[in-house]
């Protein structure tokens, strides 16, 4: 059992200000693997007090120091690694091969993209005789999801750290355990003390005590676009910048001339990987009616090399909580009761696994772009096939949602392909199976957010703008 009920504020492990505590529960097992303690807002103020005593100096490091700190945390992260994984498992279900490698080892990609792009970023740029400067915005606020932990945090981290920002993070509350050790990365590598703070709790009280604070600058949400909302309410008063990265419901366009043995097997591996627990998920397929029987028929093929089970040696987890598996069951539910057809998969947990939260990777067919799970994010292991007749009709249904995370075409011809994606209204899109870029930003249209992380783009968020006029008379 881990017992994670200290907060690193200030450099330090000290013991909250309120004594409740809350069991993280093992999607696999059903039972506790360790409690943490949950914050209150004077945890939060005892926070938000260290980082902006941090500000000052930290923002006054050279970007050199800061790199040089930077790149500590990467060799201590490294030795972490195995660590982190073995969390990521325990506390959300993702099997070993998914946390030792995307899960655990996305946070060196977001940090040694993060040196590059520093090193080539104008903080001073001169427009004839004026100069702006572009300086780090605080204290920043950041509130993590449990799908991908790690990520999201040095998703943010890093260009936050290298501006010069300093940190309040509450991470979910039912994912807690790879933060933790994640704090412990930044105190053995040298950070320096208020740089980074960690405080545990649940949304309504610490996520809205740092969305309020009148002591941060900004905060950088990612969830749900329903809590996405609410940040940005309870931030309004304090008018600070409010960063998000929310849902996603993204259309997946197979074009008649794409190679389908190799787009169905990329779709149906980019929908289940991580129980369907990503934001960006392939779930709207949008494919050709004249085709259809043999998509449908490939999908399901591609769909048995998914296998629930075990974490520590199935290709595919539990999801992550009770209420997360009773989410999805009623969706499936609704899809059968508005119409569409199962051919793989259903309601109900798979045979021989009654402990733990498993969901049967699931295949609707005969989907139309009204029904309920078409419209609503599933965030599980559940792919929505829906038919088109021409290109225009494909590409009206891919735009036809309130989100706009992520986009996928599949094209046997590049321009093709090109060309649609051009036409789709979303801020990333996948072309014929490609693999995310970190040098590339990353966020949403519509209801799916505001601004970007990833890369030098995600460095704009923390940064404000400061004009001098007359910098350069001569000019």
């Amino acid at each position: 059992m881990r017992d994670y009920t200290k907060f690193y504020i200030g450099g330090e492990w000290i013991e909250p200000k309120g004594a409740k505590t809350l069991d993280v529960i093992n999607p696999a097992t059903e039972k506790p693997a360790g409690k943490i303690s949950l914050g209150s807002e004077s945890d939060v103020d005892a926070a938000v007090a260290a980082a902006r005593a941090a500000f000052d100096d930290w923002r006054n490091t050279s970007l050199d120091d800061r790199i040089g700190v930077m790149s500590k945390i990467i060799e201590t992260y490294k030795s972490r690694a195995s660590d982190i994984a073995a969390a990521i498992t325990e506390e959300m279900g993702a099997p070993a091969w998914l946390a030792e490698g995307p899960q655990a080892m996305s946070a060196l990609g977001h940090f040694m993209t993060g040196i590059k792009a520093a090193k080539d970023f104008a903080f001073e740029e001169d427009y004839g005789a004026s100069r702006v400067v572009k300086e780090p915005i605080g204290v920043c606020g950041f509130i993590t999801p449990w799908n991908w932990p790690i990520n999201q945090i040095a998703a943010k981290f890093a260009p936050a750290m290298l501006t010069g920002c300093t940190i309040v993070h509450k991470p979910s509350e039912i994912a807690p355990f790879s933060a933790y050790l994640f704090a412990e990365v930044l105190h053995e590598a040298g950070l320096p003390k208020g740089v980074y703070n960690l405080v545990n709790g649940d949304g309504p009280t610490v996520g809205a005590a740092i969305a309020a604070h009148d002591g941060i600058d900004m905060v950088s949400f990612t969830g749900s676009t329903r809590a996405g909302v609410d940040v940005a309410q309870k931030a309004a008063p304090t008018v600070k910048r409010v960063h998000q990265e929310l849902g996603g419901k993204s259309p997946n366009i197979i074009l008649e001339d794409a190679d389908l043995d190799k787009a169905i097997k990329a779709s149906v591996s980019g929908m289940m990987a991580n129980s369907g627990q990503s934001c960006n998920a392939p779930s709207r397929m949008i494919a050709p009616n004249s085709k259809m029987e043999e998509i449908v028929k490939r999908a399901v093929e591609a769909a048995e090399g998914w296998t629930p089970g075990d974490p520590a040696s199935a290709k595919m987890g539990p999801v992550v909580s009770e209420a997360q598996w009773d989410k999805i069951q009623g969706l499936i539910e609704e899809g059968v009761k508005e119409g569409a057809t199962v051919v793989k998969g259903g309601h109900g947990k798979p045979e021989g696994l009654e402990t733990g939260y498993y969901v049967r990777p699931t295949i609707f067919a005969n989907v139309t772009n009204d029904m309920t799970i078409a419209r609503e994010e599933i965030f599980g292991p559940v792919l929505c096939i829906i038919g088109y007749d021409t290109e225009e009709e494909a590409i009206n249904i891919a735009n036809d949602t309130e989100y706009g995370l992520a986009g996928y075409v599949h094209s046997g011809d590049i321009e093709h392909a090109r060309e649609v994606a051009a036409k789709i209204r979303a801020g990333y899109i996948y072309l014929n199976g490609a693999q995310m870029d970190f040098t590339v930003p990353f966020g949403g249209f519509k209801r799916s957010g505001n601004g970007r992380e990833f890369g030098r783009h995600a460095f704009d968020e923390f940064l404000e703008l400061k004009s001098v006029a007359g910098y350069a008379p001569a000019a």
